[in-house]
């Protein structure tokens, strides 16, 4: 004779106050001001939480570390980068190579930026944060951007997943690197004119329409 199955137990509900997204955003606020100001070195959790007005013990329930609070507080700002449709892959990649040259324009983006890239040097675990809170999430630009371009028959379509996903791989390094490099090592200006440079060598290294 067969056991009866044992009902699911349901779901219990959370318990505890809800996170709150203005508290979020304030202390994430607090956390690139407070770099700004004080560098990596003196920036403390509780320095934090004063300044966004919040408990430390709030800060603590979102964030264990230092470390995975300034990654997040780095992860939104570029978590504003768009790629609107500007009609062709070479407008398309020149338009956010600017947008991301001006987000690294800003204090509070360079200093936060630099300031985890240092670190991660000395930290896997916090090099995995960046690649999961800001590589991973921004490879999303290449993906559309690839996607209109096989659209408008700019770009082949990739027949491997894999060779796909690794492409797409290239491709955000590429950018990332050569803005990154450009803008924070170099020191140089990334205007109008570089960007068209840089596009035209990209796009037509991917095989895609040559620049006009």
């Amino acid at each position: 004779m067969s056991t009866p199955a044992t009902p699911a137990t349901p779901a219990q509900p959370r318990t505890g106050r809800p996170r709150s997204a203005a508290a979020d955003e304030a202390i994430l606020r607090a956390t690139r001001d407070a770099l700004v100001e004080l560098g990596w070195s003196k920036l403390t959790m509780g320095d934090v939480a004063q300044r966004a007005g919040v408990a430390k013990t709030t800060l603590y329930r979102r964030w264990a570390h230092k470390n995975e609070l300034v990654v997040d507080a780095v992860a939104v700002l570029f978590d504003e980068l768009e790629l609107p449709d500007r009609g062709s892959l070479l407008e398309d990649v020149q338009g956010v190579v600017l947008q991301f040259a001006a987000l690294l324009e800003r204090p509070e983006t360079k200093t936060a930026l630099m300031a985890v890239v240092a670190e991660s040097t000395r930290d896997a675990a916090l090099r995995e944060r960046i690649r999961s809170a800001i590589v991973d999430r921004q490879k999303r630009l290449v993906l559309l951007g690839r996607e209109r371009a096989q659209a408008r028959g700019e770009l082949p379509y990739e027949e491997s997943p894999a060779q796909a996903a690794r492409n797409a791989d290239l491709i955000f390094d590429v950018i990332a690197g050569a803005v990154v490099h450009r803008a924070l090592v170099s020191a140089e200006p990334v205007d109008a004119t570089w960007a068209r440079n840089f596009t035209a060598l990209l796009v037509g290294g991917l095989g895609g329409v040559s620049p006009g």
